[in-house]
């Protein structure tokens, strides 16, 4: 799959605000196997980016296609099946299920439509160091250990594209490194693209295409 961004513009930002973006009203090609990182200030519309990316919002101008088919045009159904298959996303706030268990918050994806076997849980969870609180409901976690369960979750399910927003903000520099050699293993797998969107270049990352917003 390849998705393009046709001078998409927000609606709810000013004009001037997205003057020298060089991701706003621009025209933006992303193809499988490629990395691009985003780089924003908080206010310039980091998270919509994602967001209108994913499907979850069109407030803005211009054009989105995946494989030539516009965005607005897609069903309920039609993204449903995108984000069941190709796209997979971590967002900011994580949206995990509280009461349940991390272990359940994983495996309820993992069913849904399966990509790894079960015990790909427990090894994900080993390698990022939160085997142990697998049992716990996820508000008991720590938001670190939140959010590793949630870059877990990502990676359980089949993919072409995986959107990253903020996706690193509470684990130290040891725990990012484990994380983001996880997730680059994965996508390497897939032959996949990732989309990664952060308020600064993260100097560990690979040498991916870097575009201000």
């Amino acid at each position: 799959m390849q998705i393009q961004l046709r001078n998409v513009v927000p609606g709810f930002i000013e004009k001037e605000k997205t003057e020298g973006s060089q991701v706003w009203g621009q025209h933006i090609v992303i193809n499988r196997n490629e990395h691009l990182h985003v780089v924003a200030p908080s206010g310039s519309g980091k998270t919509s980016f994602i967001h209108f990316i994913y499907g979850l919002r069109n407030d803005y101008s211009g054009d989105i296609l995946y494989d030539n088919e516009e965005a607005r045009k897609l069903s309920p159904e039609g993204f449903s099946s995108l984000r069941q298959n190709k796209i997979s996303i971590i967002f900011q706030d994580l949206r995990l299920f509280p009461g349940r268990t991390a272990r359940e918050n994983l495996e309820i994806k993992r069913m849904l439509d399966p990509y790894h076997p079960e015990d790909a849980i427990d090894t994900m969870a080993e390698r990022l160091g939160i085997r142990p609180t697998l049992g716990k409901p996820a508000k008991n976690c720590s938001y670190g250990e939140q959010q590793r369960i949630a870059i877990i979750r990502s990676l359980l399910q089949p993919f072409e594209f995986l959107l990253l927003d903020e996706p690193f903000s509470h684990l130290d520099d040891a725990n990012r490194q484990k994380a983001t050699k996880l997730i680059y293993e994965e996508c390497e797998k897939r032959n996949a693209a990732m989309v990664f969107a952060d308020l600064k270049e993260l100097d560990f990352l690979k040498g991916e295409n870097i575009l201000m917003l």
